[in-house]
């Protein structure tokens, strides 16, 4: 990185961004984007939320993620806060929700335990499947998962293939073979 170059704030941006599928268009000028409103139909949904402090393990999971072409809509958030902060922005549309959001559970600032206590006690978020990727082999923070209606669990392999794999099956069981319900749409009951 040359002197000049500013390090981005956010840098769940910048793995966001550097998944996307990049595009040939010519961006329109500033002064015409003064006259478009941005509403949430227009951004493409996040396939996958990570919300993970360790660098290293998010750096990897991007990278397996994008290597087996799982996806390429990914959101990344540092801490707990940032990942309720983003989900509960977008759960007032449906569409734009995560189809999977793998939790680590030892986060900074909101821990990943509350985190899930969150989004599965309240109607926007519960039907969204939550998978805990931790290293935490603590069978209290296992039943408590379970308890608070987490869809998996899953301790993080410490061997650099293993990981690889367990990524890679995660992302192609929650994102390619997993259906969900339409979460727009109340089930009824008979």
């Amino acid at each position: 990185m040359s002197p000049n170059t500013k390090k981005p704030e956010n840098i769940s941006v910048l793995y966001t961004l550097s998944l996307q599928p990049r595009r040939r268009r010519a961006l329109p000028a500033p002064e015409r984007l003064a006259h478009h409103t941005i509403t949430p139909s227009m951004i493409e949904p996040v396939e996958l939320l990570l919300v993970e402090d360790n660098p290293n393990d998010v750096e990897l999971t991007l990278h397996t993620l994008k290597k087996n072409n799982i996806t390429n809509r990914v959101k990344v958030a540092r801490d707990g806060a940032e990942a309720l902060e983003f989900l509960f922005q977008t759960a007032y549309n449906a569409e734009q929700l995560p189809r999977v959001v793998l939790l680590d559970l030892k986060l900074p600032k909101v821990n990943g335990i509350e985190v899930l206590g969150k989004l599965k006690s309240d109607e926007r978020t519960k039907s969204m499947p939550v998978v805990a990727l931790t290293s935490s082999r603590e069978e209290r923070d296992l039943m408590l998962c379970y308890e608070l209606g987490v869809n998996s669990y899953i301790v993080k392999p410490v061997d650099f293939a293993q990981f690889n794999d367990s990524i890679r099956q995660l992302g192609l069981y929650w994102l390619l073979l997993n259906q969900r319900p339409d979460a727009s749409r109340p089930a009824s009951l008979p």
